[in-house]
Order: C-alpha cells, then structure tokens, then sequence
C-alpha cells in the first residue's frame, strides 16, 4: 500500500516501509501541516546517517537529539518540545516494545485496545489515538 502524505516520494517510500517512522510522524503530526509532520521522520533519518533508527534514537543523549531536531530547517515548529517527545517515544519503544512499533498493538483484540496501547505512548492523548 502506498502512502502520500508528505508530497516527497522519499519521505513517503519511509513511511511506507518503517512503522516506526509512521509513529513517529503521528507523534509529530499536531499544530504544523500534515505534510511537515510526516516528512520529519525522514528528514531524522538523512541527520543521523540515512537511517530512521528508534533505537539509536533512544540512546542518544536527549539534548543531543532535540539539537538534530532543531537544525534548520527544524523538524517541527516547536523543535525543542517536539524532540524530547520523539525521544520519549523512541525510549519506550526499545524499552517496552522491542524497538517495534507494530508491538504497541500487536496483541490488540479490538479498535478500543488499539486506542488504549497508543494512549500509553508519550503524546498520545484520546483525540490522537482516536485521528490517525
């Protein structure tokens, strides 16, 4: 299944094929256009060495890692907020979650236990988990 959500075939080709990007974008996904959102992912990936990553993400200090996010031009209008909740996320990923983001919901049995696993993620209130 192909996925347009950011207008740049590269961004798009990430998100298609990493899950963990296609989290992250979500977790990026609020007060900038979809399409910014969803490009940051990528543009994470082409800082640290063409590879979105959460596990090298997650090991990084954390200042370090909102200094990628906040290059110019920065991943998110609000870099500085923004990075430490991609951090956060990446951190629980390999912590709780193999570094997996399908494991979140994998054991799932329904929609509501879906929108309860991402609910436990830094950044996902109701309404998040309820949009995407």
């Amino acid at each position: 299944m192909a996925t347009y959500l950011t207008g740049d075939a590269a961004a798009d080709a990430l998100l298609d094929s990493d899950l963990n990007a296609l989290l992250i974008g979500m977790v990026l996904d609020q007060q900038v256009p979809m399409e910014k959102a969803f490009s940051g992912p990528a543009v994470i990936a082409e800082r640290m060495g063409g590879r979105f990553d959460v596990a090298t993400i997650a090991a990084l200090p954390e200042d370090e890692f909102v200094a990628v996010c906040a290059q110019k031009p920065a991943i998110h209008r609000f870099p500085g907020s923004m990075g430490k909740r991609v951090h956060q996320v990446c951190r629980v990923l390999v912590e709780q979650y193999d570094g997996r983001a399908e494991n979140v919901w994998v054991d799932a049995e329904s929609g509501m236990e879906v929108k309860q696993a991402l609910m436990s993620l830094p950044g996902f209130g109701a309404e998040k988990a309820t949009h995407h």
